[in-house]
């Protein structure tokens, strides 16, 4: 039988804490300098994160949300204006992932940051300038506030307040079919693939005649 739908994991609800990091164009090579993208798979990555802001170069720390233990465990960033904006390098939002990072919510975001994002089934959604303050500060007020995305709905719930949202409706579909993994949706259709692919004189006939 052939399926017509990946069997990922749909993505509808997220829940946790919040990790403020503020400053507008926060790009790539800041989420994760070039040097430690020298490697085969992505594992490992969430070290390296924010690295450069985070760490002098003996070491020692800096001030900074991600070296901060009352932020210990949160899991969706919140961010200011054009984060992700440079490289299309997919190993930001993986260093971001593999650090623990859920979800991403800002004022905006580079387009291809956002799609490498929805890719990994990490939404990125955005909330109005004035919003996204409010909610910053109240989060740096008090670092337990518990946040919810909720896709169905586009709304962003912190403590008590909700705020909506914007997030590009291809992206909300496929977070909440389960179809934003590619690789999924490849191989959930494998029997379709292997007709087409059968019907293609490139793929099957030329061969055959060679």
């Amino acid at each position: 039988m052939i399926q017509t739908e990946s069997t990922g994991p749909a993505v509808s609800t997220l829940s946790g804490r919040g990790i403020p990091v503020r400053g507008n164009d926060i790009d790539t090579d800041q989420i994760i300098p070039a040097r430690y993208m020298k490697v085969v798979t992505f594992e490992g990555l969430g070290q390296y994160a924010f690295y450069d802001v985070r760490f002098n170069e003996d070491g020692t720390q800096k001030p900074h949300p991600f070296n901060d233990p009352k932020y210990t465990g949160a899991g969706i960033l919140l961010v200011n204006r054009n984060f992700g904006c440079g490289s299309s390098r997919e190993h930001a939002p993986q260093a971001l992932q593999k650090a623990g990072i859920k979800a991403v919510v800002g004022e905006s975001f580079a387009e291809i940051f956002a799609g490498n994002c929805t890719a990994m089934g990490v939404p990125a959604v955005t909330l109005s300038a004035d919003d996204m303050q409010e909610v910053i500060g109240g989060v740096e007020q008090d670092p337990q506030t518990e946040i919810t995305l909720d896709l169905k709905s586009n709304t962003l719930t912190v403590g008590c307040k909700s705020y909506p949202f914007s997030l590009p409706p291809a992206y909300r579909n496929s977070l909440i079919a389960g179809t934003w993994d590619s690789t999924s949706v490849l191989l959930d259709n494998l029997e379709q693939i292997h007709l087409t692919a059968a019907r293609l004189p490139y793929v099957d006939g030329f061969a055959q005649g060679a």
